[in-house]
């Protein structure tokens, strides 16, 4: 491969490539910032589901929690990392290299 070429894969992140994972991240970076509950009713996921994939994400510094108390209860809300965005955006750019152009016919 030549300084020219560019491996589609560079920036390929296997662990926000899984579906939940990757739904979340796109959620987070449109919204910076939304309430676990928020993200679990947009995503129509459980709370043990979502839990489950969040834990992987912040477990790579791609997505942190902020705990507070709000109407009595204590809420979370999630947000990307700068790193974690960085890597959610290479990932979608690696992603469109990998398909290619959009077919302008189409």
């Amino acid at each position: 491969m030549s300084a020219e070429d560019h491996d589609p894969l560079e920036g390929f992140d296997t662990t926000i490539h899984a579906p939940n994972r990757l739904r979340v991240c796109a959620l987070l970076d449109t919204a910076g910032e939304a309430e676990f509950g928020l993200v679990q009713k947009q995503l129509d996921l459980s709370a043990s589901v979502l839990s489950k994939h969040v834990t992987v994400l912040m477990d790579v510094g791609y997505v942190e929690q902020r705990k507070a108390v709000r109407d009595t209860r204590q809420r979370v809300w999630l947000r990307l990392t700068e790193r974690g965005r960085e890597a959610y955006r290479g990932h979608l750019a690696a992603l469109r290299a990998i398909v290619g152009p959009p077919d302008p016919a189409g």
